[in-house]
């Protein structure tokens, strides 16, 4: 099988490591891998179908993609938003100290957007009100079940993400076997019957687009906001209501937790660019948070 190649020049330092980073979910995402030479493995299930692309930095700024399957040049050709070749944060002057150091830290921080609403979305329905390595679990499991192989020369494991079809006819018990309770179950399977009117959101300004997401049952603000980060590139797309983002933005910013409220306070300057703070901070070293205690526990459902 022959591979479709695109090479991209940055006008700056580039980092797909970073910019792609929110896209794997856990270190067993069988949608994501890194090899030995630190290039990113990722599929996808494109409009035109399945592909497997290989992403390595290949100078400062410069990142080649080699890509196999139906899908190949549809992802190539949307490679630029994937990698935030067009993120525009010219208007981006943050006044706080700490996020201004973060910003000069990361200046090879994108954001980028791969248009595909219900690969961003069926994974943030996982990891709702469950503890993270639980969610990525459930995807691990899942995606390996029913997704199809990965074209090419892909590493051992890699699947594509199942059709809107398939996620909408797997069983209830199947759910049940990764501990995906039945309301998160009903939310994907909901999703996925309106799967073609979802992937037109893109074509909406990220906002709007993040608006009509959580007219969807079982789809909440913080839902919505972690599919926009994903799929629409919304330098705005706040995650408010998850369990650690409002404590790190307090401690970091003002030396003390704050809830969502005052995470929206302290944050309301900086739009539109409220996740690029989030992520600046994170990806610089610079978010803080004290050393947590004790997990959440997992409540194993699987075995009820």
């Amino acid at each position: 099988m022959d591979a479709k190649e695109r090479t991209l020049s940055f006008p700056g330092p580039a980092s797909p490591g970073m910019t792609l980073a929110p896209q794997r979910r856990g270190p067993g995402d069988p949608c994501y891998q890194l090899d030995a030479e630190r290039a990113i493995w990722r599929t996808s299930l494109q409009a035109s179908g399945p592909v497997t692309a290989r992403i390595r930095r290949v100078a400062p700024d410069a990142v080649v993609c080699q890509a196999w399957g139906e899908g190949a040049e549809e992802f190539t050709d949307a490679l630029p938003a994937l990698l935030g070749l067009d993120d525009d944060a010219r208007d981006f002057r943050p006044d706080h100290p700490v996020v201004e150091a973060a910003r000069m830290r990361v200046p090879q921080l994108r954001l980028g957007r791969t248009g595909r609403v219900l690969e961003a979305l069926v994974p943030a329905v996982i990891e709702q009100r469950v503890p993270g390595a639980d969610a990525f679990r459930a995807w691990r499991l899942l995606v390996t079940k029913f997704g199809t192989p990965a074209p090419g020369p892909a590493p051992a494991r890699m699947r594509v993400p199942p059709s809107a079809e398939v996620w909408r006819r797997i069983p209830s018990w199947e759910f049940h076997r990764a501990n995906v309770d039945p309301g998160r179950a009903r939310t994907i399977v909901g999703c996925a019957q309106r799967a073609a009117a979802l992937e037109r959101l893109s074509a909406r300004p990220a906002a709007k687009a993040r608006e009509a997401l959580t007219t969807l049952p079982g789809v909440g603000v913080w839902t919505a906001a972690e599919v926009a980060q994903r799929a629409f590139g919304d330098a705005d797309a706040l995650s408010i209501g998850d369990y650690h983002v409002a404590k790190m933005i307090g401690w970091t910013l003002i030396g003390a937790p704050v809830d969502d409220a005052g995470m929206v306070e302290l944050l309301e300057p900086m739009r539109p660019h409220r996740y690029r703070v989030v992520r600046m901070l994170e990806a610089s070293g610079l978010a803080y948070e004290p050393r947590r205690g004790a997990r959440l526990p997992v409540q194993d459902i699987s075995k009820l």
